[in-house]
């Protein structure tokens, strides 16, 4: 039986679509093992297979992931279009901020996509471009459209996508379904025809695909609802605020959060005003929750 390597562009039901190295799509199912081991191949996932046709396939290994998000399920991601409504939801810079933490921590680039800018008025417009701004000088890829899903918008979308692996993110209402159908307005067509393909009739099981769009793959299912979990340490939150790290090697005091301490640099910058203040006031809110869940000892919860 002979052995191929590629990536997984399809899960759906125990089985596994991957397109192989020779151009190739197998359809495959993961070994026992895996199961045993508690191992789930996700889409993404490069792997290891062996195949007679086809349809008849068996992946053997996985390669090691450079990471893996839970919704969508979806390892080996590069970058996440972060779409991002000004209204209806309202803007909110902590949703904002926590999803470009959760971010930072697995190693996805990401990409701030503000939707519904039609609804603001020139003064609320005016706002939401200094805003725009203000992560810009962070060192963030910001797409503000004019009107929304504008052309010009729509085009630098499709210029990042080249080359890369791609989530679309966001919270519900904020439009990634809608930015992905005018990306490729045959879409819903595509997802549909795969879910006749395997006759599964109207009551699909939950799928996950990637799409091949400009050069590059999007998972076609938009995921991450909401943030409430930062996993790590309080002390290690400053390094997933990238400006903050540029300038934590100039703070008089190695190790410093930027919080209480003499000679920060992070807080010079903020007062003199080349830091967001609500980027500041996230951080904070961030490192207190954090703070909070840590095991408090009360003599009063004692039981007598």
């Amino acid at each position: 039986m002979a052995e191929y390597h590629g990536q997984i562009h399809l899960a759906l039901a125990g089985f596994y679509d991957v397109l192989a190295d020779n151009g190739i799509m197998y359809r495959t199912r993961a070994r026992g093992n895996f199961r045993k081991r508690d191992v789930k191949p996700l889409v993404g996932d490069w792997v290891t297979f062996s195949a007679e046709t086809q349809k008849e396939g068996y992946i053997l290994a996985l390669d090691e992931r450079e990471n893996a998000l839970v919704r969508p399920p979806v390892a080996n991601v590069d970058q996440a279009f972060v779409v991002t409504a000004v209204r209806m939801p309202d803007w909110s810079s902590n949703l904002l901020d926590r999803q470009l933490v959760a971010l930072d921590e697995k190693g996805i680039e990401p990409v701030i996509y503000f939707t519904k800018t039609d609804l603001l008025n020139d003064a609320e417009m005016d706002y939401m471009k200094t805003v725009a701004t203000g992560y810009q000088a962070a060192g963030f890829q910001v797409i503000l459209p004019a009107t929304a899903f504008d052309i010009a918008s729509l085009e630098a979308v499709k210029g990042l996508l080249q080359d890369k692996l791609s989530v679309v993110m966001g919270q519900t209402g904020a439009g990634k379904s809608t930015l992905l159908n005018h990306l490729l307005p045959d879409l819903d067509l595509a997802t549909g025809e795969v879910s006749k393909a395997l006759s599964r009739g109207k009551h699909t099981t939950r799928q996950v695909g990637l799409v091949s769009m400009f050069g590059g793959l999007v998972a076609d299912t938009p995921g991450f609802s909401s943030f409430e979990v930062f996993d790590m340490p309080a002390n290690e939150l400053t390094q997933h605020f990238r400006e903050f790290n540029r300038l934590a090697g100039q703070c008089r005091f190695r190790g410093c959060v930027h919080l209480n301490e003499p000679g920060c640099a992070v807080k010079a910058a903020l007062e003199a005003g080349e830091i967001m203040p609500s980027r500041y006031e996230n951080y904070k809110l961030f490192y207190d929750l954090i703070e909070g869940r840590r095991p408090v000892y009360n003599k009063h919860d004692k039981k007598h």
